[in-house]
């Protein structure tokens, strides 16, 4: 009895340290976790198969944020599409994805986040919500709100979002939401207090309890990044006339490809 009393706690010991360091190690690595950028140097030269134009934009003393805006062949344009790519890379990984809009007679304005890309600068939170609402303001200049659209991929629905509710446009769209960031990383270490270790917020079901204009969510059944339940439970602070669209065998980066995301975005941006 003495003996596996003594065996039995001496696993206890070591699950607990395991947890304990596996926990640390997670804690100290969350950034890389979260944030994958490629960083550009200033002289790099974009080759985009749309026509654009490129923007440095200084946003403090160390800070300078990169902008491209696509532009559509239709004149006039209809209005512009204000899109917070995801956690990947930069502005180029991102690209692919404006077609469907610049066909539509919209134009694109992509930032790169602070690291990613041309941009620089130390990443944090308020920083991401600070520099894109400095985006919308360009927009505002040159567009009236209801021919603004403000839309986030993965990352970037969060801070979509926040600057939906803070600004006024034609419609908030995100695809692949997530619910917050603590919520995200619950969906893959559910065992540790993801809340306080979090250095990352980004209450997305926040932020959208104070959009009053429409929102559009699209998620792929299939998405093994952020789940689907993480982006369900969204659902619970949408207005009556918001739309959850969930596509069938669709992943979190083939959305763009299925016919179900194409209809939906021709019909509401036409």
């Amino acid at each position: 009895m003495t003996f596996n009393r003594k065996k039995m706690f001496g696993w206890i010991k070591i699950i607990l340290l395991l947890y304990a360091s596996i926990g640390i190690v997670l804690f100290y690595l969350q950034d890389k976790i979260l944030f994958h950028p490629k960083k550009l140097g200033v002289d790099f030269q974009y080759k985009f198969k749309d026509r654009f134009e490129e923007i440095n934009i200084p946003f403090n003393d160390a800070d300078t944020m990169n902008l491209i805006k696509f532009l559509p062949d239709k004149i006039p344009v209809k209005g512009v599409v204000i899109y917070f790519h995801g956690n990947m890379k930069n502005i180029e990984h991102y690209a692919t994805f404006v077609g469907p809009f610049l066909k539509l007679g919209y134009e694109v304005w992509m930032e790169d986040y602070p690291g990613f890309g041309k941009s620089t600068g130390l990443i944090t939170e308020q920083k991401l919500y600070e520099q894109a609402l400095q985006v919308k303001k360009m927009a505002d200049v040159k567009f009236h709100a209801d021919s603004i659209i403000i839309y986030g991929k993965s990352l970037g629905t969060g801070i979509a979002a926040n600057v939906a509710s803070r600004t006024k446009a034609k419609m908030l769209i995100l695809e692949t939401p997530y619910y917050s960031i603590p919520s995200l990383f619950s969906s893959y270490a559910f065992m540790y207090p993801n809340e306080m270790m979090s250095n990352y917020k980004i209450p997305t079901h926040t932020f959208l309890e104070d959009v009053p204009y429409p929102v559009i969510i699209f998620h792929g059944r299939n998405d093994g990044v952020i789940p689907l339940h993480c982006a369900k439970k969204l659902e619970a602070v949408l207005k009556p006339t918001d739309k959850f669209i969930t596509i069938e065998k669709a992943s979190h980066n083939n959305l763009n490809a299925t016919p179900e995301y194409f209809t939906a975005i021709d019909s509401l941006l036409k």
